[in-house]
């Protein structure tokens, strides 16, 4: 299934695209797309018996603001240079171990929301990732496999992220990672059953219509069920946390100089297969 929220920011409601690409309206019989819902297997059951009935309230799409397609986010967790490409391109070893950060949820938006430039920024930067959304408690795993019977869904997410910030001013990366408006998310979230194999997804981004990455994630070093094994023996994940999984090469901070950083009226456009498009112009904050 296709699962997302529709409507003003604060206020959306849960829906679902049907395999005709009919928006129709999931809020008479649950009532979000979170993780208590992507925990609830009876629940998932309803939504998909009625999705395949034609029984759903058709939603106009028109004018219609398609928000993130998971609320209540407990917590979103990063890896870092987890692209063979990605670490090439900007000269680093690839990692022995996944390498962690952490965003906090306030940081998402919806997948076509305005991304603010921070103030006094000059190294605002895009990363199209895969997203991985938590569908049962994970801790302690002991396989890539049961990492992956972990997995509810994937999201596209923007890892939009402030260099100089992450990388040239102290401390952890995430100074860099939860600047306002930096978590774009959507615009639906596919169950696990929608993405057969997470590492065969092709990742593509344009800035102002340039192509500047375009990728596959059968080039991560890590790839998902191990980075969900691998993370559950640190911290445990619950169901609606997400883990996003790195981004090919073709980042601003891997080309020459001077580096194409983002500005004020570009518009950044990302896919991946399977999980929709998005579109973002970046305003000054």
């Amino acid at each position: 299934m296709k699962l997302l929220r529709v409507g003003p920011v604060g206020a959306e409601r849960p829906a679902l695209l049907d395999r005709d690409g009919v928006l129709r309206d999931l809020s008479g019989l649950v009532a979000d797309v979170d993780g208590a819902l992507l925990a609830d297997d009876s629940a998932l059951s309803r939504v998909r018996a009625a999705a395949q009935a034609g029984s759903l309230p058709v939603l106009d799409p028109e004018g219609l603001r398609i928000g993130a397609p998971l609320g209540r986010i407990g917590k979103i967790v990063g890896i870092g240079l987890n692209y063979f490409g990605h670490a090439a391109e900007i000269g680093a070893e690839p990692p022995a171990e996944p390498i962690l950060f952490l965003k906090a949820a306030d940081t998402v938006v919806g997948p076509d929301d305005t991304v603010l430039i921070p103030r006094g920024s000059v190294k605002t930067d895009w990363e199209a990732e895969l997203g991985v959304v938590i569908g049962s408690t994970a801790r302690y795993l002991e396989s890539a496999e049961e990492g992956l019977a972990h997995v509810a869904g994937y999201v596209l997410v923007n890892d939009v992220s402030e260099r100089e910030f992450q990388i040239e001013r102290g401390g952890t990366w995430d100074k860099g990672k939860n600047c306002e408006t930096f978590t774009p998310v959507g615009p639906w979230l596919a169950t696990a059953d929608e993405i057969p194999d997470p590492q065969a997804l092709d990742v593509r981004l344009w800035v102002n219509g340039e192509l500047r990455q375009d990728g596959s994630t059968a080039d991560q070093i890590f790839p998902v069920g191990e980075v969900v094994r691998y993370l559950s023996r640190f911290m445990t994940l619950h169901p609606g946390d997400v883990v996003i999984t790195g981004t090919p090469g073709g980042v601003a901070m891997g080309q020459p100089e001077p580096k194409p950083y983002l500005r004020a009226g570009d518009v950044v456009e990302l896919e991946i297969d399977g999980l929709g498009r998005q579109r973002q112009e970046f305003k000054g904050a």
